[in-house]
């Protein structure tokens, strides 16, 4: 048992890796072993082109400054599109969810990522929401009591504007993230979004 334990110990490097991929989302132990077995030793090309991947995708890829989407340069391209911007605006809670919309293809307006409302400049977004001539705001958040306090907060925060507000339909699970819900679902909870 003790040169077993010494043998495991033995390998840094690899249990390096192994914690390391435990550490993303829905992967255990047993999921990280594997996979960094594959990475180093049955695939190592792989390995060395998903290591270089992450890292020009860490060097190059940042948060756009007028939305808060990822964009590859200071701002996106759905922000550069002036096609997209046909008065309405979704609001989300995470860069991902604009990925997720973006695949539904039910959604041609413009975005706005609020991932801490409590420190988010409201001005900013006041704005430009004159400056793009919004007339509509769809609110695109996880279901949850916690979501429909924040969307009652941000309605305030916009309440002096002429605005329209809706949200995606209820048909989407309470707590559920979005990037958790079938494609399906969420095009159909986008598509029949509701008032607030």
């Amino acid at each position: 048992m003790l040169a077993m334990k010494n043998y495991q110990n033995n390998l840094f490097t690899f249990n390096a890796l192994v914690s390391a991929l435990e550490k993303l989302p829905t992967i255990g132990k047993k999921s990280a072993r594997k996979m960094a077995y594959t990475l180093a030793v049955d695939n190592a090309p792989l390995g060395l082109q998903i290591s270089q991947a992450i890292h020009d995708c860490i060097v190059e890829i940042q948060k756009c400054s007028v939305c808060g989407a990822l964009s590859s340069g200071e701002t996106c391209l759905i922000c550069l599109d002036s096609m997209r911007k046909n008065g309405t605006l979704c609001i989300v809670s995470n860069p991902r969810d604009v990925f997720l919309i973006e695949e539904l293809g039910e959604f041609s307006g413009i975005y706005c990522v609020i991932e801490d409302y409590q420190n988010y400049n409201f001005n900013e977004l006041i704005q430009r929401i004159t400056k793009e001539g919004i007339q509509e705001i769809i609110f695109a958040f996880t279901p949850s009591l916690e979501s429909d306090m924040l969307v009652m907060f941000i309605q305030e925060k916009l309440s002096h504007l002429e605005l329209h507000f809706s949200k995606i339909a209820q048909g989407v699970p309470s707590n559920i993230s979005l990037d958790n819900i079938d494609h399906f679902s969420l095009a159909r909870a986008f598509s029949a979004r509701v008032n607030t």
